[in-house]
């Protein structure tokens, strides 16, 4: 691939990310107005023609590893594990 083409692989991606996040904007808004109605109707399931929507509660439980880093840091270093990635920006 040479320099013009590869430009215009990274322009076309640069378009492509802003319209992604042109979209993503779009989705939330939609879903913040379906979950407003769904708070004033005070529910959290609702039916909408063939669309059964929830929006419900989860409880869920995570280790804090700060926490357990300050309290217990011998032992937290024993279990580190690095791990190497890429980061792929263009900028």
């Amino acid at each position: 691939m040479n320099n013009q083409e590869l430009t215009k692989k990274v322009r076309d991606l640069k378009e492509l990310k802003i319209m992604q996040e042109e979209l993503q904007n779009e989705i939330s808004a939609i879903e913040d107005s379906i979950k407003a109605e769904m708070t004033a109707l005070n529910v959290n399931e609702l039916t909408v023609d063939v669309f059964k929507i929830r929006w419900i509660p989860i409880t869920t439980n995570r280790f804090d590893t700060t926490a357990f880093k300050n309290k217990y840091k011998d032992l937290y270093d024993q279990f580190i594990k690095v791990i190497e990635t890429k980061r792929f920006t263009i900028a």
